[in-house]
Parts: structure tokens; sequence; C-alpha cells
């Protein structure tokens, strides 16, 4: 993905949508995941509990690019890729979808299965978006600052103007923060504390990561 952030699934959330044609039943069942393992234990949870079903037909999108898809005993690129399309078309990633048929007994043709897997999936997506599980994820970079307890409060002010947030407060001897910055944002941070500590290095950056904030 690009510096610029990526939606998900809100952790240990799973949003279902369905659609229904000629007696056949679509359920679409997302969630998040954040590795291939994890979107293969989310297929096969979904196959499990949807044993008696005709077909269970993923497709995944990693943040870092990968993605997957698979037909399922569809005909070719009737199910898997048109799910697949929902969520990069909705600017998903770190998520799996599995959308299960129950077969209603008459054949729906090549055009009518990509509308009704296509028509599941938005369903999904549609229902995630309109309970709030949608998480925005920003490229994110995390500051640890030791200080003296005197500089406690002007650094957690700084902190706030800098536009970051003390995601921890650890009070020993000394005060140790957790910041958490926007990418490039810690850097003007950094540099108000290390004029406020007379030169001394009492912030450090660590490496950027997607999160939400």
């Amino acid at each position: 993905m690009t510096g610029e952030g990526y939606r998900t699934l809100r952790a240990g959330v799973e949003v279902t949508g369905e659609f229904e044609d000629r007696r056949s039943r679509f359920i679409a069942q997302l969630r998040r995941v954040g590795s291939e393992a994890e979107a293969e234990a989310f297929v096969a949870e979904v196959r499990a509990r949807h044993h008696d079903a005709r077909h269970n037909v993923p497709a995944w999108i990693l943040a870092d690019g990968r993605e997957r898809c698979s037909d399922d005993g569809e005909p070719s690129r009737t199910s898997g890729m048109p799910t697949l399309e929902v969520l990069r078309g909705a600017g998903l990633a770190d998520v799996c979808c599995v959308v299960t048929r129950y077969f209603g007994g008459t054949l729906l043709g090549p055009g009518g299965l990509v509308r009704a897997y296509t028509a599941a999936t938005q369903a999904a997506v549609a229902a995630a978006e309109r309970d709030g599980a949608i998480a925005e994820m920003t490229l994110v970079c995390p500051v640890r600052v030791q200080l003296p307890y005197a500089l406690y409060d002007r650094v957690t002010r700084m902190c706030a103007d800098a536009g970051g947030r003390v995601t921890e407060s650890l009070f020993t001897e000394d005060v140790q923060l957790t910041c958490l910055f926007r990418a490039g944002d810690e850097e003007r941070f950094c540099s108000a504390v290390y004029e406020l500590a007379g030169g001394e290095e009492l912030a450090r950056a660590g490496e950027p990561r997607f999160a939400e904030f």
C-alpha cells in the first residue's frame, strides 16, 4: 500500500452481506486478517461453518500488495475475481472475504454468477460502512521519551501541539513516555524536545508502521 494509508475492518469484527437469485443464496463474510496464514485460517473456518454449501469462494488482499482469490468450483472468473474486485474498489486491505453459495436448483449462467458474487460482497462492505466497522490505517511513527518529572507537563503539551498523542506513561525514577505521530510529524517534536533538553537526546523515534490513529 502507499504511505498514505488504507482502509480495513476493525480488529475482531466480522460483517456479512447476503444476496439471493432464483433461490441460490450468496452469503459474503468479511473479516480483517494480517497475513496469508490468517486469511487461510478464516477460509477454513467458513468452510467448516458452511460445510453443507456447494461453494465457499475466497478472496483476500493484504496491505503489502499480496492478493489471492479462487472460484472454488464455480466457472472460471465468475466468483473469486468479482469478489476481489469489490474489495479493491472499496480501497480495503488486510481483509478476507468468503462468499458461501447455497445452490437453489437453477443455473444462473456466468453473468448471473458475476452479478450475484459482486452484490453479496458489496452488501458486506456496505454493512461494514453502516456499522462503523471500517478502520482507517495511517502510517505512524512511535517516539519514546525519557525525561525528568519537571519536564513532563511541557513535553506532553509539545506532543499534542505537534499533532501526536501519548499512548503510554511509565513513572519510575524518571518518566518514560511513548508518543505516536503521523509519520513525518515526529521530527518537529523530537527537535523541540532536543532544544528543551539543551542538546540532550531524550526522544528517540522508532520504525514507522500502519495503525489506527
